[in-house]
């Protein structure tokens, strides 16, 4: 009778373990998908900010151009760049290396992409002139800025958006 009783109150403790288990799994579980859902809307977003251009129409477009369909362009040349005197009142330099990505497949690529070089001296005024109106503080912070803000002069300038990346290879503040 003793073992019994004692087979009764495992067997009780066990349906009650089972059941504790089973709220608490459901409860995590709501909590958990709520979670997951918010990430992935923030994660959404973060990607939206740093992976997209500016179509024709304003609006953001994400460009996305595989690695066979891509063509670098490195201008030679290092670039030292006088920046926007800052709080300090000094002068401030960049020195850097800009390379450009360009989608072979875009219909323009045939009349600006194969002949960029020819308009190299064009494309470094641009540079210049974005770099020029950053301090070395703004320059410093907000490097994808600068290479938005460059991708969007080039892209004008040509008309077109058979350049869809700028890429600083190496870039040294002073």
């Amino acid at each position: 009778m003793k073992k019994n009783l004692i087979s009764i109150l495992i067997l009780a403790l066990m349906v009650v373990n089972v059941v504790l288990t089973a709220i608490t799994m459901f409860s995590v579980t709501s909590t958990n998908k709520k979670t997951a859902a918010l990430v992935n809307d923030i994660a959404s977003v973060l990607s939206l900010e740093l992976s997209s251009t500016q179509g024709a129409d304003g609006e953001n477009t994400e460009v996305v151009v595989s690695m066979e369909d891509t063509v670098p362009y490195a201008i030679e040349d290092e670039m030292t760049i006088m920046l926007k005197q800052g709080e300090d009142g000094k002068d401030h330099y960049a020195v850097v290396s800009v390379s450009l990505a360009m989608n072979s497949k875009d219909k323009d690529y045939k009349t600006y992409g194969e002949t960029i070089g020819d308009n190299v001296s064009l494309i470094k005024g641009e540079i210049n002139d974005v770099f020029a109106s950053h301090t070395l503080e703004e320059a410093r912070g907000n490097e994808e800025q600068i290479q938005g803000e460059i991708l969007t002069r080039i892209q004008e300038m040509f008309d077109s958006q058979f350049v869809y990346k700028v890429t600083f290879s190496s870039i040294v503040y002073q």
